[in-house]
């Protein structure tokens, strides 16, 4: 049971009379001309925006179907596409990209697709002119509408769908304005994060929009792009540790004097030196907001290298912490319901405001029946000085492995150069053996200039595996061969297997061994080549591997015929020594 509660207070006393709640955000009449955001350097006004909300809304209440899938690059159209299905009466699914895989997925969840989608899935856009009509208001949304569909960033698995109520939506945006309207004042608000994940949805459109603060429409890429922007007005930075990390890397960011506010950041721990370094280049540090697509904003902290008092819960925001297991549990307005959520996350209260996020126990995992942390594992990889970040997934099949996706420092980097792949692959698991279990030893490395990051600046565990497929896919998995002598039914091989081969990634622990279901597969592939076999593998006799064969070692492979029985023998050797061989059996009938 959870032994304490804690609450949060409004920490903000500003005047909020002229903040918009969302769901009445066109009750009100306001004057066309005022200014709402900024699309390509020019400004966009209220007026022309709720033009094009009107232009989706009509053309959605035409539509069948309650659910619509939207992506849109520009901000401000996807806002007006936003708002206009919920006066529609559609419920919103919010993808944060759209590729392949993702869009088949959606196919079988809505009925529509909205925006920027690719042609095939024939998505919606509304024709003709936007023009306003009048000063036509627009009625009260209703708060218990499941009006949105967000799904979970998958950086610790595959994305989950979320649904949210407008009341959620709504309340977070209350809270931001009563947290840090105070810091943000009338500042315009930019980003270098996507609307299409609910950090930047709330943090970059929702509530400047219900603050009156005017937005820019494209998301700010480059570094040079946003030094620029921020020494002409006074600026909200809506950015993520990934992109942060990157901006004093920029002569241009350096030497620019800039008029920011307050820069936000969240999608991820901010680590102090990063943290410090964007206090020493803006004058402030950043504000760490911290949540989740279930829970919404639960907690933020402002740090530097000197300073950490730990996260403290947004206004309105109740937590506990679970004494048992030592997990956060929280109760908030943001939630669905009540009762209170259990996340993932372990904490140590630090008192009855402040507390400490350790790591999360959707990140422990069984492998041969051991508990094994992956968070641990990333930690310890990261304090090797060869190693810059790294992040390690779980791939299953027969066996569980764990794969590692690994930055090298500059000494790591010259190092790879120096000793090879095998070597710091074998270096490296023996730094992680003095901490981590031996079944947990990453059995594949992948050496990375950089991990992939999504729009919101996240390495999931989807773009890891999908980055591993690709690899896969271009890794050479048959050695270099010679025909030296071919008769009726026999043949002589010379073959290489070079190391860049799949089967030398992962296999065996100590050293880089060509295993012997290779030499299997090769001497079937290279048999089928050769002689009509029949199609039927029916098993194998006399299966012997004596000696190991090594990366880019020279040797031979004999294959023999025989066709009254059917059968393939091999034999794998070197001007030295044999290694391996074995008799295959075929057949027509059932095996």
């Amino acid at each position: 049971m959870a032994a304490n509660i804690w609450f949060a207070g409004v920490s903000n006393d500003d005047n909020m009379s002229d903040v918009f709640d969302i769901l009445d955000l066109f009750a009100t009449k306001r004057r066309h001309d005022e200014p709402i955001a900024w699309r390509d350097g020019a400004r966009l006004s209220y007026g022309a925006w709720l033009a094009r909300v009107q232009c989706w809304m009509r053309l959605l209440q035409t539509m069948p179907g309650a659910r619509m899938a939207l992506f849109a690059q520009d901000s401000m159209e996807f806002a007006a596409a936003l708002f206009g299905a919920w006066h529609a009466g559609k419920t919103v699914y919010l993808p944060a990209d759209t590729l392949p895989a993702t869009c088949q997925a959606l196919r079988a969840e809505v009925d529509a697709f909205l925006g920027d989608f690719p042609a095939e899935y024939a998505p919606l856009l509304p024709v003709g002119e936007s023009v306003v009509c009048g000063d036509m208001l627009l009625p009260r949304l209703d708060p218990n509408f499941v009006g949105l569909v967000v799904y979970t960033s998958g950086s610790t698995g595959t994305a989950q769908a979320i649904p949210k109520k407008l009341s959620q939506l709504a309340t977070e945006v209350q809270t931001l304005e009563a947290a840090f309207g105070g810091m943000a004042a009338r500042a315009d608000v930019v980003a270098t994060v996507s609307h299409q994940h609910i950090y930047g949805l709330l943090f970059k459109l929702l509530w400047p929009l219900a603050a009156r603060r005017p937005l820019h429409a494209h998301s700010l890429i480059f570094p040079e792009e946003l030094a620029a922007l921020t020494t002409q007005r006074d600026c909200v930075l809506v950015s993520s540790p990934a992109h942060l990390k990157r901006l004093p890397d920029s002569p241009a960011w350096v030497a620019a004097p800039h008029r920011i506010r307050v820069v936000f950041s969240s999608g991820g721990p901010l680590s102090a030196d990063v943290a410090q370094a964007t206090a020493d280049l803006l004058g402030a540090a950043p504000v760490e907001v911290y949540g989740s697509s279930e829970t919404g904003g639960i907690a933020w902290r402002q740090r530097t290298l000197d300073s950490d008092e730990g996260w403290t819960a947004l206004p309105g925001v109740a937590w506990r912490r679970d004494d048992a297991e030592g997990v956060l549990e929280v109760h908030s307005p943001h939630l669905p319901d009540a009762t209170w959520f259990r996340t993932s996350d372990r904490v140590q209260a630090l008192d009855d405001r402040h507390f400490l996020l350790g790591g999360r126990t959707d990140r422990i995992v069984k492998i041969e029946e051991k508990r094994i942390s992956l968070d641990a594992i990333e930690t310890l990889l990261t304090t090797s000085p060869l190693v810059e970040t790294a992040r390690v997934v779980v791939l299953d099949g027969k066996r569980q492995r764990i794969a590692a996706f690994v930055v090298l420092s500059d000494d790591g980097n010259n190092t790879l150069v120096s000793i090879g792949k095998p070597a710091l692959n074998t270096q490296l698991r023996a730094w992680l053996a003095v901490g981590i279990e031996r079944v947990a030893l990453p059995r594949s490395w992948h050496y990375l200039e950089t991990l992939p990051l999504n729009a919101q600046g996240k390495t999931t565990q989807a773009e890891l595996l999908a980055l591993l497929a690709n690899e896969q896919a271009n890794v050479p998995d048959l050695p270099h061969r010679k025909l030296l002598e071919q008769e009726a039914q026999r043949v002589l091989f010379e073959l290489v297997a070079t190391q860049e081969l799949v089967y030398f990634d992962g296999h065996f622990d100590e050293a880089s061994i060509l295993p012997g279901v290779a030499q299997v597969e090769w001497a079937i592939a290279f048999g089928r080549e050769c002689f009509d076999l029949p199609a039927n593998f029916l098993g194998m006799q006399a299966l012997k591997f004596q000696r190991v064969i090594l990366p880019d070692m020279p040797f031979f492979l004999e294959l023999t015929h025989d066709i009254v029985k059917s059968s393939l023998n091999f034999r794998y050797f070197s001007v030295t020594e044999q290694h391996a061989s074995g008799k295959i059996f075929f057949g027509t009938g059932d095996v």
